[in-house]
């Protein structure tokens, strides 16, 4: 899969990125700009192949760095076109009519090595970068360092008639974006990022809301009671499009039992009854398959709204657990019900998490709370 990932950059792409911007100016150095960005590139990874990349657009473009956007914007393909749903069709492929697609991540890192001292210019040129492919990441250093600059411009960009621009409003500034640089000053305090959000939370384009989603779940990790807040206030007559992005601004809180956001959403009481839950089978190799088998008993004289998912405590190298709660089932309970409720747990080891092999305790929750517990033995 690495392999694949860094070969999104290759040598068509170098050469589809070379011939256009000959196309846009003729005194384009096609050869030098193609000898610099393919210059080792075998032996790099996806990243150093677009910094390489980059280092070729800073050799071969222009000095003036009004003139070099210039002539990387004429090299441009058209904007990728929207459906319906205002998604992005076709986003990572490269287009024929001009540079599209993955080489766009290095024209991006040309930016924001070249123009932070031209902030308002190489804004409008990462405008129209994001169009093709996206500018998220590049639009970084510019927030971090010239905050000044870029803030009154996203907000005007909240109302802009692109459904791409109006997104690298919101995950441009994402206070940790995946992959990009952390904006440890909206880290700290995301109340610059609260107008941009609030104007966007309710965009026609299910892409800008998504991203809406997952930067509030970014705030909500470090800021946990802003969040709840913003549940509690914006489901106030919310559509279902908002009622669906609040959910999955607090889907975090929500598996963590944050008992504000939980009541935010009406779900502030554990469960009236009594649960169990099985395992099987009680002893299971790293790679297997557990299942978990849970019956929940209603008590109360009105129907439940009950949230349930799962801690699982994996026993970590040095023999402590570590507890992560996985997603279960959302229901309605009615009066004196008996649900049972099944799923299949993957034991498989994930780039992100190592099993070790021992005792792993694994809680039921409901509404944020424990309500009934047993274990297994992970064998290596």
């Amino acid at each position: 899969m690495a392999d694949a990932f860094k070969l999104l950059i290759n040598p068509e792409t170098v050469a589809h990125t070379a011939r256009h911007l000959r196309r846009a100016w003729r005194g384009f150095d096609a050869d030098r700009f193609s000898a610099i960005a393919l210059d080792g590139q075998d032996g790099l990874e996806f990243k150093a192949r677009a910094h390489r990349l980059a280092d070729a657009l800073q050799a071969t473009l222009p000095a003036d760095f009004d003139r070099a956007c210039g002539v990387l914007e004429a090299a441009l393909a058209p904007p990728l076109a929207l459906d319906a749903h205002g998604e992005p069709v076709g986003l990572q492929g490269a287009q024929p009519q001009g540079v599209s697609g993955w080489a766009l991540w290095g024209a991006g890192e040309w930016v924001a090595r070249a123009g932070l001292g031209e902030p308002e210019r190489a804004l409008l040129c990462l405008r129209e970068i994001t169009q093709r492919f996206t500018a998220e990441f590049a639009i970084r250093p510019f927030i971090a360092q010239r905050p000044e600059a870029v803030f009154p411009l996203l907000e005007r960009w909240t109302g802009d008639g692109s459904a791409h621009v109006r997104r690298l409003v919101s995950e441009g500034s994402r206070p940790r974006l995946p992959w990009g640089l952390r904006l440890q000053a909206l880290v700290a305090d995301p109340a610059p990022t609260l107008p941009l959000l609030r104007a966007l939370q309710n965009d026609g384009s299910a892409y800008v809301r998504r991203s809406v989603a997952n930067h509030l779940n970014d705030i909500a990790k470090d800021h946990p009671a802003l969040v709840a807040d913003w549940v509690r206030e914006h489901r106030v007559g919310a559509s279902a499009a908002r009622e669906a992005l609040l959910r999955h601004a607090s889907r975090g809180l929500i598996k963590a039992g944050h008992a504000p956001t939980l009541a935010a959403w009406g779900l502030a009481h554990g469960l009236k009854g009594e649960a169990t839950l099985k395992l099987t089978p009680a002893k299971v190799a790293v790679g297997g398959i557990l299942r978990l088998e849970a019956t929940l008993r209603s008590r109360a004289r009105t129907a439940q709204t009950l949230v349930i998912d799962y801690a699982v405590h994996h026993v970590k190298a040095n023999g402590s657990a570590s507890p992560k709660v996985f997603k279960g089932w959302k229901l309605e309970l009615a009066p004196g019900e008996t649900r049972a409720l099944g799923k299949a747990h993957s034991l498989r080891e994930v780039t992100t998490r190592r099993l070790y092999p021992g005792r792993h305790r694994v809680e039921l929750l409901v509404n944020g709370v424990a309500v009934a517990e047993t274990a297994f033995d992970l064998l290596a």
